[in-house]
């Protein structure tokens, strides 16, 4: 690990592509699993960090596709007792190590916390679980829609009178698990850097999400939020800040909240109906959205596109994800890239002097190869 005030080391591998990007010589074990962790490992290997991923042999349902770009794999049995001393020496020669099983399972296994730790006291040992490693739920099996489900979040997103609305599992695996499991390692890590002491990281969806929800929380308590849906602004309770359904059945999407924004979006959209002056009126939100949405109705998408195309009226066309492969923007963003033959998002965010990269995964290899890699390397202060 590097010392107080130092960069990372640049590793040498023999047969790995040259690494770019700000993480470069962070040294990484993943231990292999679904959802959030292997995408916050996707993450930061496109920031250079050099991952290596263990995989558990015989056990199908590892992550496959871009989630798993950038990393060498191993498999290995955790059954047998020498394959787990060779897990050890990764750990003992690793800065982080990512689990995300159950609580408890990683002990029995003989790599939990306290053992790596003494093995190596400097390492971050960060941990991914949807309810945490603690409390009533720790050790019951859930997905990211019982995560969102207990913190608010679920029930505040969807329209009036439905059912509350699914949002992928973007907010509770991606938003509330694998982000602030990746700020988690990387805080860790630069405090490290200065104490020379590892710590673990207990990143729990439920609470990266109950973080997430702060605002409405807020809003809540100050009398501003409402507990029904589709009765607040940003769930789809204003007119000026939802979706609606054009000619051709395809949709736009508004959010003009600000009065300037707004102004401009009436004027383009043709809300000359004094009504639509009552702007933050909830009261009047159920007929402006009647009176939006019979407008929009009137032209195809595409139409839309056009006559708001170059202002600030704050609207855009909800692309399917093919569409958006093709928007013109994002085109011109680079925000996809192909690696190997395959279209996939490009990594993010961008860094001016040490870019990221999206590499391909590595066929399985040995655990000795990467040890030997790893010893190749110049020393870490």
């Amino acid at each position: 690990m590097t010392g107080a005030g130092t960069q990372p080391q640049q590793p040498r591998q023999s047969g790995e592509p040259q690494r770019s990007g700000p993480l470069t010589g962070l040294r990484i074990v993943e231990l292999a699993g679904l959802g959030p962790g292997p995408f916050a490992a996707m993450m930061l290997a496109d920031m250079g960090a050099d991952i290596v991923r263990v995989g558990r042999r015989g056990v199908p349902g590892m992550e496959r596709g871009p989630t798993v770009r950038g990393r060498r794999a191993v498999e290995v049995d955790l059954k047998n007792p020498a394959e787990v001393a060779q897990v050890r020496a990764l750990a003992r020669a690793a800065d982080v190590v990512i689990e995300g099983f159950r609580p408890g399972v990683m002990e029995r296994l003989g790599l939990g916390p306290e053992v790596l730790l003494a093995d190596n006291p400097r390492l971050v040992y960060a941990r991914m679980t949807g309810w945490g490693q603690s409390g009533p739920l720790a050790e019951r099996a859930g997905h990211d829609i019982d995560y969102i489900a207990i913190t608010g979040a679920l029930a505040s997103m969807g329209h009036a009178g439905q059912a509350p609305a699914i949002p992928l599992n973007l907010v509770g695996d991606y938003g509330g698990g694998a982000l602030y499991l990746v700020a988690g390692i990387l805080a860790a890590y630069i405090e490290a850097c200065s104490s020379g002491r590892g710590q673990v990281v207990d990143a729990a969806i439920c609470d990266g999400t109950v973080s997430l929800m702060t605002l409405f929380q807020h809003l809540k308590r100050e009398g501003e939020w409402r507990d029904e849906r589709g009765a607040n602004m940003l769930d789809t309770g204003a007119h000026y800040y939802n979706t609606y359904a054009c000619r051709d059945g395809r949709y736009l999407a508004v959010g003009a909240i600000e009065p300037q924004f707004y102004a401009i979006l009436r004027e383009k959209a043709g809300w000359t109906d004094p009504e639509f002056d009552h702007q933050h009126d909830r009261a009047h939100w159920p007929s402006l959205k009647e009176k939006a949405a019979a407008i929009f109705r009137t032209r195809d998408r595409d139409e839309w596109v056009k006559i708001f195309a170059g202002t600030d009226a704050c609207a855009a066309p909800v692309l399917t994800l093919e569409e958006a492969e093709r928007d013109p923007h994002l085109a011109a963003r680079g925000a996809f890239v192909e690696v190997e033959g395959v279209r996939q998002a490009a990594p993010a965010p961008r860094f001016s002097r040490t870019p990221s990269q999206a590499r391909p995964s590595r066929a399985f290899g040995s655990v000795d190869e990467i040890l030997s890699d790893w010893s190749a390397s110049a020393p870490r202060a």
